[in-house]
């Protein structure tokens, strides 16, 4: 088959050798980069890295089932396979029609998270709150890069209610290209500090990068910022709608300077707009945790989940491996 351009100009090209395969077949498994998780009918990515190159485990993806392989240069097997000049551009393109579609059907709703440390809690914190809702896809470990995040994002399916995903960076314009990918309808950014602050080259990058989270959202989209640190708040001048303030206090009404750590856990008190409030016995250790549930709660609000204190069994837990919840909760959100 002739080279085509795609409309990026990228070459594109369909090789199907030998294998009996069309174009108007469809392939519908499991997408990866990593020919040791690939599972028959799934489609491999190979990409070259730093180290290695990801060609050098076609045969094993092979022999592993793949009904499609991702390439920059065409394979001698009998698999179809796709030829493109960059591989991990093709997938996060991939991933970008996929979330296209799946949107289209009037279901889907998106939430990003980013910040120098946090994600993966919040993530994982809402996930277990979403999930009680409706089908939910979140990253699978910290796949929050330009290769883990469209890989999460391919788990898509046409019954998914929510996507949860992390979109981290080492550099300025690296969070914008994924919400190009899946632009959220709720934007978290964490705690912005010094992680990686060398790679970004100065906290002032750092927060330029995290504000992409922000300013890259539509003003019919939220935002969910930590309010009580104005000066590393990475809004950059953004026009989308702010959820308002998260804060905490300690039980007893106390600002939430400290709060009881013990070892079941971290508790603390939030209150949602209208007043109500309730206690957080958080199955986690440390009061760093704290704005990373606050975050979780207010996302969750924003997408109609119900509210802590309106729902008793609204409890997570998390433990060491699964971040599931177990707390009586709230958050101070304002629109």
């Amino acid at each position: 088959m002739a080279p085509r351009r795609d409309r990026r100009g990228g070459r594109r090209r369909l090789r199907l050798p030998d294998t009996g395969a069309t174009a108007q077949d469809r392939v519908d498994g499991p997408v990866t980069t990593d020919s040791r998780e690939l599972v028959a009918g799934g489609v491999f990515v190979a990409k070259r890295g730093e180290f290695d190159d990801g060609h050098r485990f076609v045969p094993a993806a092979v022999d592993a089932g793949a009904a499609l392989l991702i390439v920059e240069e065409g394979q001698p097997v009998d698999v179809p396979q796709i030829v493109v000049d960059d591989s991990v551009d093709a997938l996060g393109r991939l991933a970008t029609e996929v979330v296209a579609r799946v949107r289209a059907l009037g279901r889907l709703r998106i939430v990003g998270v980013t910040g120098s440390n946090g994600k993966t809690t919040t993530k994982n914190l809402l996930r277990t709150v979403l999930e009680r809702v409706g089908e939910t896809v979140a990253a699978r470990k910290s796949f929050n890069n330009e290769v883990g995040a469209p890989i999460t994002m391919l788990e898509l399916t046409e019954s998914t209610e929510f996507l949860v995903a992390e979109m981290g960076a080492s550099g300025v314009g690296e969070i914008a290209r994924l919400i190009r990918m899946a632009r959220p309808d709720v934007g978290i950014v964490l705690k912005v500090g010094l992680a990686h602050a060398g790679e970004f080259g100065g906290i002032e990058q750092t927060v330029r990068a995290k504000s992409e989270m922000v300013t890259e959202l539509l003003d019919t989209d939220v935002a969910v910022l930590n309010a009580g640190r104005p000066a590393r708040r990475a809004d950059g001048g953004a026009h989308a709608r702010p959820c308002g303030a998260l804060r905490a206090r300690r039980r007893g009404g106390r600002p939430c300077e400290r709060h009881p750590c013990a070892r079941p856990g971290t508790e603390f008190t939030v209150t949602v707009p209208g007043g109500e409030s309730a206690t957080v016995a958080f199955g986690v250790l440390g009061e760093h945790h704290i704005m990373n549930a606050l975050a979780a709660i207010a996302a969750a609000r924003e997408l109609g989940c119900p509210s802590p204190t309106s729902s008793p069994r609204w409890n997570p837990s998390p433990s060491p491996s699964t971040a599931a919840w177990r707390c009586s909760a709230g958050a101070t959100t304002s629109r």
